[in-house]
């Protein structure tokens, strides 16, 4: 043994230092990897090791996509289990462990054999020595796997039989007669290409047989005919998918050990790259903070037992009252606290997300987005202001192909109608331009109000002329818009007409009829370069008296079903009327998160902050809630994610829909790689599985073969089993109708996770269906506002909405980008705040007093704990102005009637309420 050892411990300095040398031991001749297989891992550049059975190592048997067994054992390890190339997940191949999905074998495990080396002492050691020479040289750099020490069986069994296949690697060649078959000798065959003697003859005692004289020998391939084509198929992909980059070192891309970095390593492909990573908060931030925490409530501590074990007598329910106001303001406090507990930041990489959808010569594969904006009296809310975050969202950094703006006039006024129509023919001309040129912000009225220098790192000579004849034709636009405003000052007492002298079906604003008018979208509408523009649709709902319309949320609701008609995009973006995007990649830094393949599929919406135009200096009315978007907000995103805010949040439609967040893979049994056979921890389950298996598979055999004496009966059962089947699908179109209501058209995009329209259908069919769908008795009986879209019940329908889907599973997650995504416009005075701040305590009571108060609502969902709390102090903050009012009075009922809710005070006593001040 000694000998094996200073044998491998040569050849495995030797390999590693020079793995190139061609080393001569004995009758063996061992060469490098590379020079073996032929063939260099694209991962990692090793080269691929040739197996025990003289071939080359194949990772996928779909494309055989070059990878050595390191890089194929720690992708099913650590990465996707997959392919690199065709995306097909890896099956496992015998000798490597087992990782989560894989299937269960019915025949015996290898993991009993892996270390079996067969009988040594029946070999001699010169056999043993190549055995262990082979094990160091077949594998490539940084992969470990066993060597295979030939067996007595191998080394006593018979040589190669003389008759020769007539195929080429097991496929024959049609082009080849039946007198001309080649023998294409396998590259372990070989004399200079040999890692260890094999039990076959002589190669060159075989004579090959002619081949044909006019073919290369070249064509027939290393496995097959086919595998040329193969390679030159992967050779084209490779180039659309492998970046060569440096790699950077671990912190900020130094050099450690004088080393330079390797600029001919590939990097791994996009498939594998993120889209986005958490940063969590320095704990040097964060660590100070939760000790403070923990502090108080050790002092919160102190302070309560002191207060019930020292009652007043002669003031009792002063007493009383003042320990009830302050465990209400423990428990606040504390749930205002524990979800802050772990906060987090998020990074994006736009570039990667381009890299993988965006291939160029190919279409976008980026996801489509359907945009809702809602607006209700353009009298309060300014037409100018919903143009201008219109013509932001019709110039975003987005393909137009996959953008649809949906604006919901839910006050049916004609003024928003034309000043639509005038958005959308200015449009033709902003849109090229904020594209030509990428400015930012692209709503008109900031861009040109902003007090920057516009000139910065703009190059093109065409800019300046360009900007101030877009200014103007923007100026014009604007007084366009302010004249249909000054002219819907004074309603006709007919009411508004038309321009084909039709009266407005919207005079009446509690009686009109649905309407729906696309202005953008259709064929040959372009902008004045040529190129498409996105879609814009005006939608305004029917509304009849005797009908509950559910203010916002019915809105909301019925644009969900109008663009699932017309667009059915997957994803959802909503916006009020007055919050424009000022970050055109703002689409982008969403789908960063919401196509990640790795932790996409549970993320229900993102939100963003909200941020604000006019705010002055000092922000005296709190608009900007600095608290609640920049430390609440990343603390909930380190449990479940945050709550939405009603605006600048981008929905996964399928979860609006009311549907369960993807289940959760369970972890695999953990089977034993390291313990002995009889090990019970861990073997004992693999044991009994492998048992189960094998009397399934028995049954299975036994249940074929009695199937095989009744067939006639099973041709008149397939007759049953379709029409169960029949049934089965007729009760599930019930269900769905039953949920999402009497449209065969709607029903039918509710189950397309990936979106999209049938393409057979008119647009005219569509739009019929879409008026249909706004109808106000289409909620009838269905679960609309219950369990599906925005929920019913609340002026914040915004909270309750997520509250709903985070009980379904769903996580959230909260982006912060550099450049403020969405901007809005805050209350300029007291009583608009006022008003805002009391339709949020409104809200909260609603839900408090509703079936779905967190306090009880959803305990055996999806939701966590710390989530729940957040919940309950969104939903209980406004009762906490009784505990207040009271507590803050009992000071002056004390001096009113002489008596006091403490007792007399020694020092002990004294120092735990001041601690609790100075903490």
């Amino acid at each position: 043994m000694k000998f094996l050892e200073d044998v491998k411990r040569w050849i495995y300095t030797l390999h590693s230092k020079l793995p190139s040398l061609l080393i001569c031991f004995g009758v063996l001749q061992i060469k490098s990897v590379e020079e073996l297989s032929g063939q260099i891992c694209q991962i990692c550049g090793d080269g691929i090791e040739i197996t025990d059975d003289g071939e080359i190592f194949v990772a996928c048997n779909e494309c055989a996509f070059p990878v050595c067994r390191g890089c194929y054992q720690y992708e099913r390890r650590e990465g996707n289990q997959a392919c690199p190339q065709c995306k097909t997940r890896y099956k496992r191949i015998k000798g490597t462990p087992r990782v989560e999905g894989d299937e269960e074998e019915d025949d015996i495990d290898d993991l009993d054999n892996e270390f079996s080396y067969g009988n040594l002492d029946a070999l001699g050691s010169h056999r043993v020595a190549e055995a262990v020479l082979s094990s160091h040289l077949n594998v490539g750099c940084g992969s470990h796997y066993n060597a295979s020490i030939p067996t007595h069986r191998e080394h006593d069994s018979s040589t190669l039989g003389s008759e020769i296949p007539l195929l080429t690697y097991g496929e024959e060649d049609p082009e080849i007669s039946s007198d001309q078959h080649a023998l294409i000798v396998p590259p372990y065959m070989g004399h200079g290409n040999r890692v260890h003697p094999v039990p076959f003859p002589d190669p060159s005692s075989l004579q090959p047989r002619p081949m044909v004289p006019k073919k290369d020998i070249s064509v027939y391939g290393y496995g097959s005919v086919a595998w040329k084509d193969r390679m030159e198929e992967w050779k084209k992909k490779q180039n659309e998918k492998l970046q060569v980059v440096k790699h950077e070192g671990d912190n900020d891309g130094g050099n450690f050990g004088g080393k330079e970095d390797d600029s001919d390593l590939p990097m791994m492909d996009e498939g594998r790259q993120p889209l986005s990573r958490k940063i969590p908060i320095p704990s040097s931030k964060i660590n100070p903070y939760r000790m403070m925490i923990l502090l108080r409530l050790v002092i919160l501590g102190l302070f309560f037992h002191y207060r019930i074990l020292n009652p007043v007598k002669d003031a009792y329910g002063l007493w009383l009252t003042s320990v009830i106001c302050e465990i209400w303001f423990a428990v606040s406090w504390i749930l205002d606290q524990f979800p802050k507990w772990y906060p987090i930041e998020r990074e994006t990489y736009l570039d990667r997300l381009s890299l993988r959808y965006e291939k160029e010569g190919k279409p976008s594969e980026l996801a489509s987005i359907d945009i809702f904006v809602s607006t209700v009296d353009p009298l309060k809310e300014p037409p100018l202001i919903t143009a201008n975050t219109v013509l932001s969202i019709l110039a975003v950094d987005y393909p137009v192909d996959k953008v649809a703006c949906y604006v919901s006039d839910d006050g049916a006024a004609m003024l928003t109608f034309e000043a639509l129509s005038e958005t959308a023919e200015f449009s033709r001309r902003w849109v090229p331009f904020c594209k030509k040129y990428s400015i930012e912000p692209r709503a008109p009225e900031w861009y040109f109000s902003q007090k920057i220098d516009y000139l910065k790192n703009k190059v093109h000579p065409e800019f300046v002329r360009e900007r101030r004849a877009m200014k103007r034709d923007y100026e014009e636009f604007k007084v366009r818009i302010n004249s249909l405003v000054a002219m819907a000052q004074k309603v006709p007492e007919d009411g508004w007409t038309m321009q084909d002298g039709t009266p407005w079906p919207g005079n009446n604003v509690r009686d009109h009829p649905g309407m729906i008018q696309v202005f953008l979208g259709n064929n040959g509408f372009r902008d004045d370069e040529g190129n498409e523009l996105p879609r814009l649709v005006y939608v305004s709902r029917e509304k009849r008296p005797g009908f509950d319309h559910h203010k916002k949320a019915g809105a909301m609701n019925a644009l969900m079903r109008v663009s699932a008609i017309i667009s059915n995009a997957p994803y959802l973006l909503n916006v009020d009327c007055d919050h424009y995007i000022n970050n055109s990649k703002a689409l982008r830094e969403a789908m960063c998160f919401m196509m990640d393949p790795t932790s996409g599929k549970k993320v229900c919406y993102v939100q963003f902050p909200q941020r604000f135009d006019g705010i002055d200096r000092h922000d005296r009315y709190s608009n900007r809630n600095v608290v609640f978007f920049d430390i609440n907000m990343k603390g909930l995103d380190g449990i479940q994610g945050p709550i939405y805010v009603g605006t600048g949040c981008v929905f996964r439609r399928q979860a609006l829909y009311g549907f369960d967040a993807p289940a959760s893979k369970k972890a695999p049994s953990r089977t034993c790689n390291c313990w002995p056979k009889w090990c019970c921890f861990c073997c004992g389950s693999r044991k009994n599985k492998n048992a189960k298996s094998k009397k399934e598979k028995k049954k299975k055999s036994k249940q074929r073969e009695a199937s095989k004496q009744i067939h006639a009966v099973e041709n008149i059962e397939e007759g049953i089993e379709e029409l169960i089947s029949d049934r089965s699908s007729h009760m599930s179109q019930l269900k769905l109708e039953k949920k999402f209501g009497q449209s065969p058209v709607f029903v039918a995009s509710s189950v397309l996770e990936n979106g999209g329209i049938p393409q057979d259908v008119s647009a005219a069919s569509l739009l019929r269906e879409a008026i249909q769908v706004i109808s106000c008795g289409y909620e009838d009986k269905t679960e609309w506002g219950k369990e599906v879209g925005w929920i019913y019940g609340s002026v914040t329908e915004d909270i309750l909405t997520g509250f709903k889907m985070h009980c379904h599973g769903w996580r959230s997650v909260y982006c912060m980008p550099k450049l403020a995504a969405f901007k809005g416009s805050a209350p300029i005075n007291l009583s608009d705040r006022l008003h805002q701040v009391l339709r949020w305590a409104l809200g909260s009571v609603e839900i408090f007093l509703s079936r779905h108060c967190p306090i009880w609502y959803g305990y055996g969902s999806g939701l966590k704990s710390l989530e729940r709390f957040s919940y309950i102090n969104s939903v209980v903050y406004p009762w906490t102005s009784i505990p207040l009012i009271v507590y803050c009075s009992l000071p002056a009922i004390c001096l009113l009637t002489g008596k006091f809710i403490v007792p007399e005070i020694s020092n002990y006593a004294s120092l735990v309420p001041l601690s609790l001040y100075l903490s």
